[in-house]
């Protein structure tokens, strides 16, 4: 990975974030364990060519950052959120890909290595990328902001 431009290891730590909400999203559709989906997602995504299309290969340092910090972090991180969501929307009520973009920007929010609003950057981008279009991205913006305001408010 060394001999790797900087824009190219964003790309890739792009990338993971957006794997990480997929990954997070299937394990709780199917219940697998978080060590067999992210064996999945590294042996089986990252870089693989489907139909053609390329997908981007990721960083697996930082998907498996995401992953793990979501999962052993996810009740506070799902509290964090539902005091964000409005009270008429706790977090077992939103969308289940929302809830898993939540769950893997919050781990970064939370974590050490990502500062707060490069993280809601980051995830915004996510956002876009599976609901193009829509206001989606403006309300996980908004979610995200009072989130790590909470976490983190000598960042701001």
């Amino acid at each position: 990975m060394s001999n790797l431009s900087g824009n190219q290891k964003r790309k890739m730590r792009s990338a993971s974030r957006l794997y990480a909400v997929q990954a997070l999203f299937q394990m709780e559709q199917s219940g697998q364990t978080v060590d067999a989906v992210m064996r999945e997602f590294e042996d089986h995504r990252f870089g693989a060519v489907y139909e053609g299309d390329e997908m981007a290969e990721g960083d697996v340092e930082t998907f498996r950052r995401v992953m793990e910090d979501a999962v052993n972090n996810q009740a506070k991180i799902d509290k964090m959120t539902d005091r964000a969501l409005v009270a008429k929307w706790p977090i077992a009520r939103i969308d289940p890909t929302l809830r898993a973009l939540f769950r893997a920007a919050g781990s970064e929010i939370i974590g050490k290595s990502t500062p707060p609003k490069v993280a809601i950057v980051e995830y915004v981008d996510v956002a876009r990328a599976f609901f193009p279009e829509t206001k989606e991205p403006s309300f996980v913006n908004a979610v995200l902001d009072h989130m790590a305001r909470e976490a983190k408010p000598e960042a701001f």
